[in-house]
Parts: structure tokens; C-alpha cells; sequence
């Protein structure tokens, strides 16, 4: 394949010019509010793993999704969110520092004393508590509702090694209480507070209970870094995405940038299959691969193919 030099945006010879942007992969456009995992983005998933999906739906269990990067565990929770319509997926991305209480609401306790304050000394009444109280994304999943919200607990293994029983006592309850609500004097039973979101939208809470009416359809994602406890494994349906074949591999790319992109690439798809091992590489990568192919770079230039098809794992 002849290759021209256009391709090469930045030239490191510090020289200042006006370069036009091709167009990003379709994977890494972000117009629009759910650009990036709206129905433009495909997702590819074999009968038995959908099956597995289907029987959690039906028990109203958690969904815990292993395999190795790239084989989306994460996109998952979004292509279900889509084909049942069940609006946009509630995300709760897991570290070593969360907290089940920041999963469910928050309060900002400085603000309200801040804002009482300030009120009081322009002779104004004091300001409603559901101001200050934002539910979390969990919290906002639980909400009561006539059909359920997708939650995305992502990559659940960083998290602290008590944060999966803590879960469990919320999922197998289906709600919470906030605290600073319930205890509030009668008058002010019913307050109205902030979800998860950028659309800031309101929920009447009743005595500080947050009870669903239909258990939400929750994700749960894990790397395998540690075992969970039995306890929570009996009480979720597991699913561990196998790594895809080649066959499964030509699909995923004629379905994220079209048939036509299957022409020339073999030789990026056998690189691919040979360099990959369990968690070495991941899927995305090859969609990179083939795209910069496809848009005339030379990936044989000097490091460029081990730039891009570089292992995950191990010290840099």
C-alpha cells in the first residue's frame, strides 16, 4: 500500500501551521448527550451470553460481567439500556477510595449552613433541605419507578474489600434511608430532592426512604484482581465474556466502521491474533489499528504498529 505524507498531523520540527482534523473515530465522538454509547455504537454479543443477560432480567439479579479488557463489559450495560429503552445508563465507576454512601446520596451539610446563614441576615426564610441533598447513582437506580433504570457498577474489584457486602444489603432490600431526611419533624415529611445527572430533575422523598418498585437492571464489572464473597456471588447472575474469535473479530470491525474496512487489513488482523494473549490486548486496539489504516497512515512506520497493538499489562 502507497502511503503519502499528509497523514503525519505533527511533524516535531517546530514549525507552527493550521492543520484541518480528519474526522475522530466514530468511537470518540462526542456530540450530543449520549453521542458516545448511543445506538451509533454497535455492540456485538453471542445467544448464550445474551440468554445469561435475559435470565438475570428475569430474576431481578445483579449481572456480574468478567473477561479481559476489550471484551465489553462496560459497553454491556449500555447496548441493554438501548434495546430496552430504559434511558440513559447510571454509572458508578468504583475506586479504592468509594463509599457505598456516595453511591446513594450526598449532602452538603456546609452549603445549607452557609446558605441558612446568609438568608436569615436578609430576613429571608430558610432554604429547603432537598437544595442540598443529590442522590448518587445507585440511590437515583432505586428511585421508585414503573420500569427500572440501568446501573453500571463499574469495575467493582478496586473498590474496598467490604464495598460488595455492603452492596448486598441494599440490593437485597431494594432501599435506603437518608438519614437527614428522616429525621425531620412531620411537617416536613415529603422533600423534594436532586438525582444523579446533568438534567438535575427532582424526586419526592417520603420520611427519608428511598424504596424501588422495580429492582434496577444492574451491571456489575470486574477485572478479577480479587475474589468477591460467597455470599454476594450466590446473589448475582455471572457472565464472563469470552475473548472473540476471528470470525467475531471481522464482525466487530465491518460494525463499527463498515464493511469496507474488512478490505486490505488482514494482515493487522493476524498481527493482532499472534501478539494477543489473556489480557494482553484489547479489541479496541485493533479498531484503532484498522482505522488508522483506513485512513491512509502508514502504520509500518518505525513503532507505530507497537504503538498501537502494545501489550496492557506489565511495567512500562
Amino acid at each position: 500500500m502507497t502511503h503519502s505524507d499528509g497523514w503525519r498531523l505533527f511533524r516535531g520540527d517546530r514549525v507552527a501551521r493550521e492543520v484541518a482534523f480528519p474526522e475522530a473515530p466514530p468511537w470518540r465522538q462526542f456530540a450530543g448527550a449520549s453521542a458516545a454509547r448511543g445506538p451509533d455504537r454497535p455492540y456485538l454479543i453471542g445467544r448464550t451470553e445474551a440468554d445469561v443477560v435475559s435470565a438475570a432480567l428475569h430474576l431481578r439479579r445483579p449481572l456480574l460481567v468478567t473477561g479481559h479488557p476489550g471484551t465489553g463489559k462496560s459497553s454491556l450495560a449500555h447496548a441493554i439500556a438501548h434495546e430496552l429503552t430504559l434511558g440513559p445508563v447510571l454509572q458508578w465507576p468504583v475506586n479504592s477510595r468509594s463509599v457505598l454512601k456516595d453511591a446513594l446520596y450526598g449532602y452538603d451539610a456546609i452549603g445549607r449552613l452557609r446558605e441558612t446563614h446568609l438568608r436569615k441576615e436578609q430576613g429571608d426564610a430558610e432554604p429547603d433541605i432537598g437544595t442540598f441533598v443529590r442522590l448518587g447513582p445507585l440511590g437515583t437506580a432505586l428511585v421508585p419507578r414503573d420500569r427500572p433504570r440501568v446501573l453500571l457498577v463499574d469495575e467493582l474489584d478496586k473498590g474496598d474489600v467490604d464495598l460488595p457486602n455492603d452492596l448486598l444489603t441494599v440490593f437485597e432490600e431494594g432501599q435506603f434511608e437518608i438519614l437527614e431526611l428522616s429525621r425531620l419533624p412531620e411537617a416536613q415529611s415529603e422533600v423534594a430532592v436532586l438525582t444523579h445527572g446533568a438534567d438535575g430533575k427532582r424526586v419526592t422523598v417520603s420520611r427519608g426512604l428511598v424504596r424501588c418498585r422495580e429492582f434496577p437492571v444492574v451491571v456489575i464489572t470486574s477485572n478479577g484482581e480479587r475474589d468477591f464473597p460467597p455470599a454476594f456471588m450466590r446473589r448475582c447472575v455471572r457472565l464472563d465474556l469470552p475473548d472473540p474469535d476471528e470470525a467475531r473479530l471481522r464482525e466487530i470491525v465491518a460494525a463499527h466502521l463498515g464493511e469496507g474496512a474488512l478490505d486490505g487489513v488482514d494482515d493487522l488482523l493476524h498481527a493482532f491474533l499472534n501478539r494477543r494473549a489473556p489480557g494482553e490486548l484489547a479489541t479496541d486496539q485493533l479498531l484503532n489499528a484498522v482505522f488508522l489504516r483506513k485512513g491512509g497512515i502508514d502504520l509500518d512506520a518505525d513503532g507505530l504498529l507497537e504503538a498501537v497493538l502494545h501489550r496492557l499489562g506489565g511495567a512500562i
